[in-house]
């Protein structure tokens, strides 16, 4: 039994690999695509919400459906799809270069497939490996999203520089199909769902809103995470805007910049782990946000010739994700009761995805209008102000 478990995890999870660095690969070859293209902050704001919004707003309500689902045919079934619309869209491109708008749509279905997957692979994980090795498992799978931020985005643009996106395209049909072909080799056992429970989604979020607004100093800092999500994540879709428009270099610089964001993370995450006890969550977070804002606002000042000087800022900038993104999550899963901590995440998790298409709505026309590095400098300046607020907001309160 033993042995079982670890041999079916690492056949369905060597196929996960595959697809998610596929994804990888496709997710930042578009985004340089368009920039190459099109040279336009908006379109690029556009794809980021064509390829984002779904996912934001089908995650809070997947779950519940998940869990009436078959788990397995579920993440068989949006692979599928995300490989249908990859094959349909690399013929595209090997015939004529679509439309935009053909993009755009494609990367909207694409995005609703993933909606579905990634969180039915996470709830799939308890019913392959042992309860007390969830905590490693969940270690390992972290570890692939990080490796493969890295990697994919460089094996993306080696192939699109060498060969086309269409190729690329091709590559993440052959993932997700392999993926597909590790799944059916394994067998996962579907929990029994009791007949008489009936989802209401409007319930579950009310009582998600009542269970989420007791505890004040998380409402507080969800607000401050949202805040920093319409302001920061646009950058995700702006770093290849930066090096190509500002710094006039091409697509290997460009990964070069994504790869070294993702070794920042992996360290910073690293980093978390051996040093959380040390100093209050909320002492984390500030430090973290005044570090991203300070390397945000260095990037806006920088002149053309300093391209080595924005990769290591992009190197801290990358180091100091986790130990927000770590710390929030601790706060909220120690604040509040296990029975009602499913809905409050869910409700927290659809604050802080819809801050995100907000940010890229409003980054695109100023991008435009005033260039990318006004953004850079004062998404930095807000993020800093962020960070001395929490500061100065926990300082002096003894909570954890």
């Amino acid at each position: 039994m033993h042995l079982q478990w670890k041999k079916s995890f690492a056949i369905i999870f060597s196929g996960q690999i595959i697809s998610i660095l596929t994804s990888s690969m496709v997710q930042f070859s578009i985004i340089w695509h368009l920039t190459v293209t099109s040279g336009s902050a908006a379109v690029l704001m556009i794809a980021g919400l064509a390829a984002f919004l779904p996912q934001a707003l089908l995650g809070p309500f997947v779950g519940v459906w998940l869990d009436r689902w078959n788990r397995k045919k579920t993440m068989i079934i949006a692979d599928s799809v995300i490989a249908v619309f990859s094959l349909l869209l690399g013929a595209y491109f090997f015939f004529g270069d679509p439309s935009v708008w053909i993009v755009y749509v494609i990367l909207m279905i694409r995005s609703a497939a993933s909606a579905f997957h990634a969180p039915a692979f996470q709830a799939s994980i308890p019913l392959i490996a042992p309860e007390d090795q969830l905590t490693r498992v969940a270690g390992w799978h972290q570890m692939v999203f990080s490796f493969s931020s890295v990697l994919g985005p460089a094996l993306g643009i080696a192939v699109y520089s060498a060969a086309s996106l269409g190729t690329v395209l091709f590559l993440d049909v052959v993932g997700a199909l392999f993926a597909n072909l590790m799944l059916m080799l394994v067998t996962i056992h579907q929990p029994r769902v009791e007949v008489a429970q009936t989802p209401s989604f409007f319930a579950e979020f009310k009582l998600g809103w009542e269970a989420f607004v007791t505890v004040k100093p998380i409402v507080v800092i969800t607000i401050v995470t949202a805040i920093f999500g319409i302001v920061f994540m646009p950058l995700a879709t702006l770093f290849p805007l930066m090096t190509f428009s500002h710094f006039e270099r091409g697509g290997y610089s460009g990964s070069i910049v994504e790869a070294v964001f993702g070794i920042g993370m992996i360290l910073g995450g690293a980093m978390l782990s051996v040093f959380a006890s040390r100093w209050k969550d909320t002492a984390y977070m500030s430090l973290s946000l005044l570090m991203i804002g300070i390397t945000c606002v260095i990037s806006g000042l920088i002149h053309s010739g300093a391209f080595y000087a924005f990769v290591i800022l992009s190197f801290f900038m990358g180091a100091a994700a986790p130990f927000f993104n770590g710390p929030y999550m601790a706060m909220i899963q120690r604040a509040y009761e296990p029975e009602k901590l499913g809905r409050v995440i869910s409700f927290v998790t659809s604050i802080t995805l819809l801050s995100s298409p907000i940010g890229l709505a409003l980054a695109g026309p100023i991008v435009d209008k005033y260039g990318v590095q006004m953004w850079f400098f004062w998404s930095g300046i807000v993020i800093i102000f962020t960070g001395f607020f929490l500061y100065a907001k926990f300082s002096r309160m003894n909570m954890k």
